[in-house]
């Protein structure tokens, strides 16, 4: 099984992430249930989540928009 991530409408105040797990069975992937979607806004605390729940690419990716410092208080 494995899960993909997509990044989506990310801008530098916040980014949706949609997660999707996936079982190949004879060399076909087929989706498994529905898909899981969360929102994230460019706060303290929400950076820290995307740091903690997220693989590494794609910390990065948001991260390279979002840049060093949070642009949303909390």
């Amino acid at each position: 099984m494995t899960i993909k991530y997509t990044i989506d409408m990310l801008t530098q105040d916040s980014v949706s992430v949609k997660t999707q797990q996936y079982t190949t069975v004879d060399g076909i992937e087929y989706p498994i249930g529905q898909p899981h979607r969360k929102a994230y806004v460019n706060s303290v605390r929400d950076r820290s989540e995307v740091q903690n729940e997220l693989p590494t690419a794609q910390v990065n990716a948001i991260f390279s928009v979002w840049g060093d410092t949070p642009t949303i208080a909390e």
